[in-house]
């Protein structure tokens, strides 16, 4: 497991005074202001973040030493990490998602289907992006109790009961 958590990503400038729009990936949203120090995927720069105000999609803040539109446009696109012992523990049946991306996928009769490439969501449910096992080829599996009855970290496999028509027939692969 990674020591670092995406919490929210850089999408530009907002105005010419160097504030910028940042969209939170956090449950509260509000809750990426707190965990300032963040940081850039490589570690090698940190923002301290402060929350001006809420916009459409995201918020407005301010980087200390950001102070022009042209300083704000360049960092757009940066995704922003949290160290994982400042977020809260989840409950037993919740996850973040980049402790499930690469954990191998396997059906209730100990099948390999494949590996976790993504996690999606689109407004429902999350979705399993799953890489079938032997191909290019993804599929997505709802991230539902039903369907993904039991995820266990520490041996880093998924067990998956796979609706219907989710997976494709042998001989389509």
């Amino acid at each position: 497991m990674s020591d670092k958590i995406s919490v929210g990503a850089i999408s530009g400038a907002y105005g010419v005074r160097g504030e910028l729009r940042i969209k939170s990936y956090c449950a509260v949203p509000e809750d990426i202001e707190s965990y300032s120090p963040l940081s850039s995927e490589d570690g090698t720069r940190s923002f301290n973040l402060a929350l001006v105000r809420p916009v459409k999609n995201g918020f407005v803040a301010r980087i200390t030493d950001v102070t022009s539109k042209e300083e704000a446009d360049a960092l757009r696109g940066t995704v922003l990490f949290a160290q994982r012992d400042q977020l809260p523990s989840l409950p037993d049946d919740e996850f973040y998602h980049t402790d499930l991306i690469g954990l191998e996928v396997y059906d209730t009769g100990g099948t390999l289907i494949g590996k976790v490439k993504t996690v999606q969501n689109h407004g429902a449910d999350d979705l399993l992006e799953t890489q079938l096992a032997g191909s290019a080829q993804t599929v997505f599996l709802p991230f539902t109790k039903v369907a993904v009855p039991t995820v266990d970290l520490a041996t880093g496999r998924i067990i998956a009961d796979p609706p219907e028509g989710i997976l494709p027939d042998a001989k389509d692969v």
